[in-house]
C-alpha cells in the first residue's frame, strides 16, 4: 500500500504534491472566438461598401485637385478614408474604442435617408433605413462589447 502511494497511485498522493488552492492562479478567462458578433460583420461588410464607395469617387477628388488643389469634397473625402481605415483596424484589432469610431461611422445612413426620400424615388430610402437600424441594433449588443475586449 505504501509502495502504491509513492508511485502515484491515484489515493491522494497527488493531492499532497500539489499547492494549495489558494496559491494557485485561477484561469477564469473567457473562451476564445474566432469570428465576430453578426453585428460586427454586418458593419465590417458596411465599412468596406463606404471604402468602395470612397475608391469609385476618388477620380473626381483628384480632378478637382488639379483646379483647386484644397476642396471641401477632397477634404471630407480624406477624412472620410482614414476614418473608415482607422475604425476598420481598431475593429479588427478587437479594442473597445473600436465600438464607439464604428457607431460614428453608422450615423452616416441618417444623412442618407432624408436625402433619398426628397430624390424621384423616395423608395430608395428603405434601403439605408434598415441598414441604419440594423447597425445601431448590432453594434448595441452584448456579444458586440464583450468580442470588443482589448483596451
Amino acid at each position: 500500500m505504501a509502495a502504491g502511494r509513492a508511485a502515484g497511485g491515484g489515493d491522494g498522493a497527488d493531492a499532497c504534491l500539489a499547492p494549495p488552492s489558494w496559491q494557485t492562479p485561477r484561469m477564469t478567462s473567457a473562451p476564445v472566438r474566432r469570428i465576430p458578433p453578426a453585428g460586427l460583420l454586418l458593419f465590417l461588410g458596411y465599412a468596406f461598401v463606404v471604402l468602395g464607395a470612397i475608391g469609385l469617387s476618388l477620380r473626381w477628388v483628384v480632378d478637382q485637385a488639379i483646379s483647386a488643389p484644397v476642396s471641401l469634397p477632397g477634404i471630407v473625402a480624406m477624412v472620410l478614408l482614414a476614418y473608415t481605415i482607422f475604425t476598420i483596424t481598431m475593429v479588427l484589432q478587437r479594442k473597445q474604442a473600436a465600438r464607439g469610431l464604428a457607431i460614428g461611422l453608422a450615423t452616416l445612413t441618417i444623412p442618407a435617408v432624408p436625402l433619398l426620400l426628397l430624390g424621384p424615388v423616395p423608395a430608395m430610402a428603405i434601403a439605408p433605413a434598415i441598414l441604419g437600424i440594423a447597425l445601431f441594433l448590432g453594434l448595441g449588443r452584448r456579444s458586440v462589447r464583450d468580442w470588443l475586449s482589448e483596451p
